[in-house]
């Protein structure tokens, strides 16, 4: 695990890695397709973040995400209910558990890796639909791209 992660739990760091595979399936299949395009453009943002991000204290964390980014949306996809309203209860209900998560991170990483994952939801809605399949954001994903579940520190 990075750094960052040493004060967590090994559920907790688990946690934290989920949170952008989860985020991808969240916005991706907010409108009940998952799309393709959503899906490698999260790849690809993905693998941008681990060397080139805003701020330095996200790059080892995206790193991380990286490394398992493909085989982890797969196996979250197996694992998580098919019905499209059930899997965003059960995305909503895995993603709330950052709010205990990141107040333990150390002074104002847990702020940077909210803003983090707002962007990373923001991007992700932009993949698909709009001019040459970029940035028209669905009402259902309007609604989510903020992360009402995640609160801001």
């Amino acid at each position: 695990m990075i750094q960052q992660f040493a004060g967590l739990s090994q559920e907790e760091q688990q946690a934290m890695v989920d949170a952008v595979p989860l985020i991808t399936l969240l916005i991706a299949g907010a409108d009940g397709d998952i799309d393709s395009a959503e899906l490698e453009w999260s790849k690809k943002l993905t693998d941008i973040r681990s060397y080139s991000t805003a701020d330095d204290h996200t790059e080892a964390y995206y790193q991380l995400v990286g490394e398992t980014f493909e085989g982890r949306v797969n196996g979250l996809l197996l694992e998580l209910p098919g019905d499209q309203k059930a899997r965003e209860a059960e995305i909503t209900n895995r993603l709330s558990t950052l709010n205990d998560i990141l107040p333990k991170l150390e002074a104002n990483l847990g702020q940077y890796f909210h803003k983090s994952f707002v962007s990373f939801a923001q991007h992700v809605a932009k993949a698909s639909g709009g001019f040459l399949g970029m940035g028209s954001i669905s009402s259902e994903e309007a609604e989510l791209i903020s992360l009402p579940m995640i609160q801001p520190l």
